[in-house]
């Protein structure tokens, strides 16, 4: 496991989900609910932006290895599966939607691993749609977190419009994978 910035980054979102977590589990009496929603966010907004700063700094710096390409994915599941089931427990987001999308990384990390297993790893890369389907669900899981109007915008409103987006990307994206996949697998 070689040790780099870009690993160091992702292990750094890897420890900052309980972090963010253990917010919501303070007593009250310790911290006002804003006071917990804002910190909890930012500690979210934080982690979410390692996930770009890692790749980028991998590329950039030519520290790209084995590890880090299953580390930083893996870290990206725990954190939005982590942020999701908290939403659901708050009240914040319908299981349907956690469902789908915890549902739908599950399935594509099968299919990946799977497809890496024949050979034809590279055949099922990242698509347009789920860097679409990643931005929309980071952006709602931050509002939903946050839960309080900003420059009188109603985060909760525009936060479960853009996590509901998130899910039907994700069905989307699942499905291109999918095809994607068998069109691969049918190749001699």
């Amino acid at each position: 496991m070689p040790f780099n910035l870009p690993n160091a980054l992702t292990w750094l979102r890897i420890l900052l989900i309980p972090v963010f977590l253990l917010f919501y589990y303070l007593p009250e009496a310790w911290m006002e609910r804003q006071s917990v929603n804002l910190t909890a966010a930012a500690i979210f907004g934080l982690a979410a932006m390692t996930d770009w700063l890692d790749g980028y700094l991998a590329r950039k710096l030519n520290q790209m290895s084995a590890f880090g390409a299953f580390l930083d994915p893996v870290a990206d599941k725990l954190m939005v599966a982590a942020a999701l089931i908290l939403l659901l427990q708050l009240g914040r987001v319908d299981a349907i939607v956690a469902l789908i999308i915890i549902g739908r990384e599950i399935a594509i990390s099968a299919l990946r691993e799977w497809m890496a297993g024949v050979g034809r790893g590279k055949n099922v890369a990242v698509s347009f749609v789920g860097k679409v389907k990643t931005a929309s669900q980071m952006i709602a899981i931050l509002l939903l977190l946050y839960y309080e109007p900003i420059a009188g915008l109603d985060t909760h409103f525009i936060g479960t419009w853009l996590i509901y987006l998130a899910a039907l990307m994700t069905v989307v994206s699942m499905v291109y994978y999918i095809v994607q996949a068998y069109n691969t697998a049918r190749k001699p």
